[in-house]
């Protein structure tokens, strides 16, 4: 079959690294994909959110399957315009519909719906500008540190961990009043802090059965140690050492059954991936949040541990039998390390040459923000590549990665040296 990617980061190349190998994909495509991923397939310079480019791609190379890796033509609803639409609707789409990816693109919407199904989650309730004043008050009474998270999307910044109540309560008024994350922040969820450590649990569904794939923890912080500004994602590593099996089975009956149970119950069509961010806390789990696709940079690490044709599985998710459908998980451990422009989580510095990946020796080099230019590769994004590889142990991951890392050089490029050294 042919088979179309949407995106254009790390998600997506590690997708097209494994799609490309299926025997059951003829040709592959990727829109607009990055510098990288011409090595799998053909790049098409077309946004995710074009949907009628998307459209003609789709009918001019005969895209029998189409994988959708970043959120926002999931929140847009790339899903629900294909099924509207004469000439797309019997093509499948890897991904929710609009309603299903609310998951994601409403914090609110998600609380709810734990809440409904019994899921367990920190105590939360929801403001706008109007009861703003409810929500100052509100503030005075939870407890302290406290959770502020923007409703809707905000490219990964509407979440604020507030250590003083003077702290919370003027972030609430900058989020409801003054709209500090645009659009997004017109509404606002204050939720309960828990403390513990953070995993990432990924769910295929085709809106019946499921299939749990390999779980990863990454690490937000720009500095070592998880110090410094927040970022999409400095490396990841799977699997965690502290999700042994009696935990995952907690995570199974209270969270994953329930959660494609719930969607079933209230009458939400989903087909397509749930990325379940939990917090380990004293070994029981609780959810921080959905989102309605995979992470980034875990499925770099998640992919390498995938030894069965993930074409088969996505298939499964298309045809609605995914039951039926083998998954096979590597016993190895995976590390990325992630390489990053400098200044990135700020202001950072573009159009870098790249030299180098040649010399990467047990890796692959998954590209993110990267682009043609001539015969160069060139930086274009804050993240830029993400070095994976698959070995025996964690530690020979984590010194595989980091060591092909630094075989890689372009100007200003940083990476963190201690992925997964906490778990150690």
């Amino acid at each position: 079959m042919n088979i179309l990617i949407l995106g254009s980061g790390g998600r997506e190349s590690a997708f097209a690294w494994k799609v490309a190998q299926s025997p059951k994909c003829e040709k592959l495509f990727i829109a607009p994909g990055n510098a990288g991923t011409t090595q799998y397939g053909t790049n098409v310079n077309i946004k995710v959110t074009d949907f009628e480019g998307i459209k003609a791609l789709v009918l001019q190379e005969n895209i029998s399957l189409v994988l959708v890796g970043p959120e926002e033509p999931l929140v847009k609803g790339v899903h629900d315009f294909f099924l509207a639409d004469e000439q797309l609707k019997n093509i499948p789409v890897v991904g929710p519909q609009q309603e299903g990816a609310q998951l994601e693109g409403s914090k609110d919407f998600s609380k709810q719906f734990m809440e409904k199904h019994s899921i367990p989650t920190a105590a939360y309730k929801t403001f706008t500008k109007d009861t703003l004043q409810d929500g100052l008050s509100y503030l005075a009474t939870a407890g302290l540190p406290v959770v502020l998270k923007a409703d809707g999307l905000a490219a990964g910044k509407g979440v604020l961990i507030c250590l003083t109540l003077e702290e919370a309560q003027t972030e609430l008024i900058a989020m409801l009043a003054d709209a500090k994350f645009g659009e997004a922040s017109s509404r606002v969820v204050v939720e309960q802090f828990l403390t513990g450590i953070e995993l990432s649990v990924f769910v295929m569904t085709d809106g019946n059965s499921y299939k749990i794939l390999p779980e990863a923890k990454d690490y937000k912080r720009i500095g070592e140690g998880d110090t410094g500004l927040n970022t999409g994602g400095m490396g990841s590593v799977s699997p965690v050492s502290f999700a042994d099996t009696a935990f995952m089975q907690k995570v199974e009956e209270r969270i994953i059954i329930p959660t494609v149970e719930g969607l079933k119950k209230d009458g939400i069509p989903y087909k397509g991936f749930i990325f379940i961010g939990l917090m380990n806390s004293n070994g029981e789990p609780w959810v921080i949040e959905y989102n309605c696709r995979m992470g980034d940079p875990e499925t770099e690490s998640v992919m390498r541990r995938i030894d069965s044709d993930f074409v088969d599985l996505l298939a499964g998710v298309a045809e609605g039998n995914l039951d039926t459908k083998e998954l096979i998980i590597s016993p190895k451990t995976a590390a990325t390390v992630v390489m990053v422009a400098g200044g990135y989580p700020g202001e950072y510095l573009k159009n870098k040459v790249i030299t180098g990946t040649e010399n990467v020796r047990d890796s692959i080099v998954f590209h993110a923000g990267t682009a043609m230019d001539g015969e160069n590769v060139i930086t274009t994004g804050g993240r830029v590549l993400a070095i994976t590889t698959l070995q025996d142990t964690m530690f020979n991951a984590l010194q595989q990665a980091t060591a092909d890392a630094s075989r890689i050089y372009y100007d200003g490029m940083y990476f963190r040296k201690d992925i997964g050294f906490d778990l150690l």
